[in-house]
This record gives structure tokens, C-alpha cells and sequence, in this order.
């Protein structure tokens, strides 16, 4: 991305996806941005004449100091995660195959940067493309990503360990991320159907049958 900017002057969210294979084009700006890079976003027309976002470099004399890069993980460290945690999404519980599961840092690059010495499993989860999109949406917009850069933040947040955590994104706010697969896509649409007739919205009505199970 560097590169191409550094020779065309900008480069399109449609050039990250389809030339170098960016399926979330913010996430390449965003680890441009955590390397000190000063990356400006813009609007530009694509070929079909849809408005679409472009990147630049902002203000060099804003340059800040170059952090050390990720480091590139070993085509055995997926292999180790799925052995311990299994081949699935760490937020939805999907199951997926394991080309479809992305290695996350639990605590964000731009938090913590990159932990010195042996890596450990327990700092690492995988997640589904959908999942890890929305995380990065999230963290971009926390305020401890932006500024704070606490990683204790983070280690007691939903999206770092949904599975004991006790705010989402510094909100006192309680989430849960739910996948229907296979067999389960008809008890979906049972759901889905009998909320239709009620004429409510599905989340509210999966809210109203959890506090009834639980009551």
C-alpha cells in the first residue's frame, strides 16, 4: 500500500481489494496509521462512476516516529490456535474452515504494539472475517485506541475476551454475537417467522425469550 502510494500518490479502496487483496480496506490504512504513517482519506469516482475512498499521505512534517512492525506470525501459529481453541470464531462461535479464520491480537496493534520475546497463544484468537471487520470498527472508534492506549482496556473488553469481559469499547453495554449454521438456519427462520407475526424486531424478540427462559 506504501509502496503504491508512494508511486501513484494515492491508491483506492477498490486497488487494496482487488490488487492486493485487502477483503477491509480501512484495516491496510489503519496499520499504515499504527507505523507512523500520516494517512489521509478522500473521495474519488470509481470506473462505474460510484463514490468510493481513496488514501494519501497527509502532512509529512506530522511524520511521527516508525514503530516496529507486526511481526509475521509462523504458518504454524493458526495450526496452534485452532488445536487449542478450535476451528471456530472466537465472538460468533461459528465454525469455519481454517482459511476462513483470521488471527487477531486480543489487545489492538495500535494499544499495546507488538509484544517482545515468545508469543503466546492465550494473547491471540480467531475470528471470522465478518467478526474481526466489526472489532476493527469498534476499536477504531474507542476512545482507549485514540488516546488512552491502556491495554487493561482492552484485556476486560468484549471484543478481547467475549468471553468474561466487563464493558464493550468502554460502554457499559452487554453484547452477544450469534451465528446460525446448518441444521440451525431453520430454527432461524422459525424464529425469524414468528417474530414477523408479531410484528416485532428479531433482536427484541430474542431478548424477550432469553429473560423468559431465565425468569
Amino acid at each position: 500500500m506504501l509502496d503504491h502510494i508512494k508511486k501513484h500518490g494515492s491508491i483506492t479502496s477498490e486497488e487494496l481489494t482487488n490488487q492486493y487483496g485487502y477483503g477491509h480496506p480501512p484495516r491496510a490504512v489503519k496499520d499504515a496509521s499504527d507505523l507512523g504513517f500520516p494517512i489521509e482519506r478522500f473521495s474519488v469516482k470509481s470506473k462505474e462512476g460510484r463514490s468510493i475512498a481513496a488514501y494519501r499521505f497527509g502532512d509529512l512534517s506530522e511524520f511521527g516516529e516508525i514503530k516496529s512492525a507486526r511481526r509475521m506470525l509462523p504458518k504454524t501459529f493458526k495450526a496452534k490456535l485452532i488445536e487449542m481453541f478450535g476451528a471456530k470464531c472466537n465472538i460468533c462461535s461459528g465454525k469455519f474452515e481454517a482459511r476462513y479464520l483470521q488471527i487477531d491480537h486480543r489487545v489492538p496493534f495500535g494499544v499495546h504494539g507488538e509484544v517482545e520475546g515468545d508469543l503466546a497463544l492465550v494473547d491471540f484468537q480467531l475470528l471470522c472475517g465478518s467478526c474481526n471487520r466489526a472489532k476493527s470498527w469498534s476499536c477504531e472508534h474507542c476512545e482507549n485506541l485514540l488516546s488512552i492506549k491502556n491495554p487493561n482496556v482492552c484485556v476486560t473488553c468484549y471484543w478481547g475476551h467475549p468471553e468474561e469481559y466487563e464493558h464493550v469499547a468502554m460502554e457499559d453495554a452487554r453484547r452477544l454475537d450469534l451465528l446460525w449454521q446448518g441444521q440451525e438456519v431453520k430454527d432461524f427462520d422459525a424464529m425469524r417467522n414468528v417474530a414477523s407475526k408479531e410484528g416485532i424486531e428479531l433482536p427484541k424478540y430474542v431478548k424477550r425469550a432469553l429473560k423468559a427462559r431465565s425468569e
